[in-house]
């Protein structure tokens, strides 16, 4: 089944207060004296709109975030709904900047088009595009009304994702009375989609989910769904807590007036648009930035990204951009399968992408101290994660092999040896190393054979310029997972071929297997393999 519309996903369903008033007592955990911050910020917002102190068609077209007038390379102009934003950031605050709001149609002819941050002038390095004062962005500190509390509740059982994600399905109930209505709205628009017109997996239907087998990342898409699941459990502890919560909504008890199919929703908006401020304080380290994301688009080899500086949010561009090009910023060195978990898309040039394999010592191992001294020493871990990046596999199977070499050696003196030795393990004899070799070989392909479909069908797949979105994002990203793993088959391949030619007899394998080097004996297998994905 196709995703509920995000407009929904900050949908209140309203009940009767008087059916769920419970007696709960202010003087224990309210912070009675807290008050909220945004409603001096109405007044403000309505004095100004009252005496036209402030216009959005007061400045200049080149320096005001102005609505594209006319179709550009890449999109469209766009109107009203932007121009309610674009006014609404103006009359509260915004000063002059460099960007210009356009928009792409949707795949989906039922989904409006997605909006997106262009340039409205040419920029060169080190340009300030936009700095969107602090009373336009949502932070805990903000919600909360109270710093200490805000440290309390984000370091406890609930995320910072889940606290702004309640605050702003809150202000949804309000409507137009809410301060950040405008803003609000522009989130039901784009849907959470990131600039690809993809929802997050958190939000395909199981059949969708089909497009990621093989994927690990298919298991954490349903583990960060559980955990979803846990916070909506604990929204009503960060309402009771919460003083300014308590006080706008006294009756309104969050698992009753949202269920947790809106809570999702709402958390995977906010998931894709949330920034990461650095130098700040824990209450205000995870913000909500109007001009922010998804209106801006990731880039994995960008380098810039919103700070905060002076009282504001700010981006300085570290690239030139013409006029109508989509302004793109960095969101941390994340491999693809964060990205398509967060952010609904996949980066092909991402020089972070990679996989992660883990490996174990045998604890059943009659020499299991003396090779966890060994490992500890060459800064490796009884259960060893082996990070390999695209373009770097050659470099991460030299890294492992020291690592699988140690469970193949039970002679006692050859252990004596290796725990003498300063350095890593290195090749016993070259039938062993055979058989360490023979092991990755298996585990490779074992972990290809996992996929339905093979790197030849996903480029035909690639091809079809009609492919539905979600299985292109998904067939992108397992096709570079399958890139990573051949790269690492060849790499072991070429390494069997420079062995003597005799390591291969059977016989003499099966001598080194008797010596009780089994697969399984070493690691902690998974699906019969010698490692297992995280």
């Amino acid at each position: 089944m196709e995703a509920a519309p995000l407009a929904s996903s900050l949908h209140i369903l309203h009940r009767s207060t008087t059916s769920s008033r419970l007696p709960f007592l202010k003087a224990t955990l309210s912070l009675s004296s807290s008050t909220s911050s945004f409603a001096s910020i109405r007044r403000r917002s309505k004095n100004r709109r009252n005496s036209g102190a402030v216009s959005a068609s007061s400045s200049s077209a080149s320096d005001t975030l102005v609505v594209a007038a006319a179709v550009g390379e890449e999109g469209r102009g766009v109107g009203g709904e932007v121009s309610e934003l674009k006014e609404w950031m103006h009359i509260n605050g915004l000063p002059p900047c460099k960007v210009v709001l356009r928009e792409r149609a949707s795949y989906d002819e039922n989904l409006k088009a997605i909006h997106y941050v262009a340039a409205s002038e040419d920029l060169k390095v080190g340009d300030n595009a936009f700095s969107v004062p602090n009373s336009l962005v949502v932070t805990l500190e903000r919600v909360l009304g109270n710093e200490t509390i805000a440290e309390l509740l984000a370091t406890n059982k609930l995320s910072e994702l889940a606290c702004l994600a309640l605050y702003l399905m809150y202000e949804k109930k309000q409507g137009k009375k809410s301060f950040w209505y405008p803003y609000i709205k522009e989130l039901d628009r784009q849907r959470g989609r990131g600039q690809l017109a993809v929802e997050s997996p958190l939000l395909w239907s199981e059949s969708e989910l089909s497009y990621l087998s093989g994927s690990p990342t298919k298991a954490e898409v349903l583990a960060r769904a559980e955990g979803i699941k846990r916070e909506y459990h604990e929204l009503d502890t960060v309402w009771f807590m919460a003083g300014s919560l308590f006080q706008q909504y006294p009756y309104d008890i969050p698992t009753e007036a949202f269920s947790f199919e809106i809570f999702k929703q709402a958390f995977v908006a906010i998931q894709s648009c949330v920034v990461h401020l650095q130098g700040v304080s824990l209450a205000r380290r995870f913000a909500l930035v109007p001009l922010g994301p998804p209106l801006l688009a990731y880039k994995s080899t960008c380098r810039t990204m919103l700070t905060a500086a002076d009282g504001a949010v700010e981006l300085v561009v570290d690239r030139p951009y013409k006029t109508g090009e989509p302004i793109v910023v960095w969101c941390g060195p994340q491999p693809n399968s964060r990205l398509l978990l967060n952010y609904g898309y996949v980066d092909e040039d991402n020089p972070y992408n990679r996989i992660t394999l883990q490996a174990a010592l045998n604890t059943d191992d009659p020499q299991y101290q003396d090779k966890r001294m060994v490992v500890q020493r060459n800064g490796k871990l009884t259960i060893q994660p082996f990070q390999v990046y695209a373009g770097k596999e050659k470099e991460a199977v030299y890294d492992m092999l020291p690592y699988l070499r140690l469970g193949y050696v039970s002679d006692p003196s050859e252990m004596q040896s290796v725990v003498s030795s300063q350095g890593p393990v290195c090749p016993v004899s070259p039938c062993m190393e055979r058989a360490v070799l023979d092991q990755l070989s298996d585990y490779f392909r074992s972990r290809l054979s996992g996929y339905p479909t093979t790197l030849t069908e996903d480029e035909t797949l690639l091809a079809d310029s009609s492919l539905n979105p979600k299985r292109r994002v998904a067939t992108q990203l397992v096709r570079l997972e399958k890139k990573i793993l051949h790269a690492c088959l060849q790499t072991t391949a070429d390494l069997i071929n420079q062995l003597p030619d005799q390591c291969a007899a059977a016989g003499m394998l099966e001598g080194i297997t008797g010596r009780g080097c089994f697969v399984t004996d070493f690691f902690v297998a998974s699906d019969s393999t010698t490692f297992r994905f995280l």
